[in-house]
């Protein structure tokens, strides 16, 4: 397994801070999901079309990959079309700096009686993406995230949509969080179609709960690698720090460290 973290926990570092550090601190790779104020990637300096030979030249250089590209795209909603054209760009910019992963998000089921619908709604779009990636060699991850957090409904999309170039990135926290599932009973639902790993630890408060370093949580980190171990997974760990959106969490110095320390630790156990 390989170790990449994404950059929603550096926001304010640039390009040349990220790439500099990563291999320092103990990182085969980056998930890229904005860099400093850009969010839309293919308008990042280090993507635009007179760069991009240069990046894949720096990071050859510096024995990193970039693992998987972060849209904000979703398809729960009116705009599912604005959405897949977004989607759209993303699986261009990854055939360009040969990555293999574009996620995306469901996102939510607005309204329970037309769950059916919302579901079909986002299956049609994850295929269109898939027709539209496969030629490219990108596959598209659709996030345990939102309402799809609960594997169930997630598996239900997967089904429907039934295209080999979309599987899914498994965010360990948000099932075992949000919809209290066991970290074995997520992976016996989804295991099969995971390709791509986020991971992070949290603590529960009185009425919600605490991001904190991995290790310091009660996420079980451990049990999820030896899941992963048990279905020879040779993907990414990925680390998704939220500082972007959760400016109080620790600085990326600390964060970022802590992480390939202990995910090291316990790979080597």
């Amino acid at each position: 397994m390989k170790l990449c973290f994404s950059t929603l926990g550096c926001p304010d570092w640039s390009w040349k801070r990220i790439v500099e550090a990563a291999p320092r601190m103990g990182y085969d790779g980056l998930e890229i999901r904005g860099i400093q104020d850009v969010m839309y990637l293919p308008k990042a300096e280090p993507f635009l079309p007179d760069n991009i030979a240069c990046t894949k030249a720096d990071l050859a250089k510096r024995g990193l990959s970039i693992a998987c590209l972060g849209a904000s795209s979703f398809f729960h909603g009116p705009n599912v079309d604005e959405n897949i054209a977004e989607a759209k760009d993303y699986v261009d910019l990854a055939a360009l700096l040969r990555v293999r992963y574009v996620r995306v998000f469901g996102d939510r089921i607005p309204d329970v009686a037309h769950k059916r619908q919302t579901l079909e709604q986002i299956a049609a779009a994850l295929r269109e993406l898939a027709e539209y990636a496969a030629p490219q060699g990108v596959r598209i991850l659709i996030e345990t995230h939102g309402d799809f957090a609960r594997s169930e409904d997630l598996l239900e999309v997967l089904e429907r949509v039934d295209n080999p170039y979309v599987g899914v990135l498994w965010d360990v926290h948000h099932p075992y969080r949000f919809y209290g599932e066991a970290v074995a009973d997520t992976f016996a639902t989804l295991g099969k179609y995971v390709v791509h790993v986020h991971i992070k630890d949290s603590v529960t408060t009185d009425d919600s709960f605490q991001y904190c370093l991995p290790g310091e949580g009660d996420v079980p980190l451990g049990e999820i690698i030896d899941l992963l171990r048990s279905v020879s997974y040779q993907g990414w760990l990925s680390f998704e720090w939220e500082k972007r959106w959760h400016p109080e969490l620790a600085e990326p110095e600390v964060a970022l460290p802590a992480f390939a320390r202990v995910v090291r630790d316990l790979l080597n156990s």
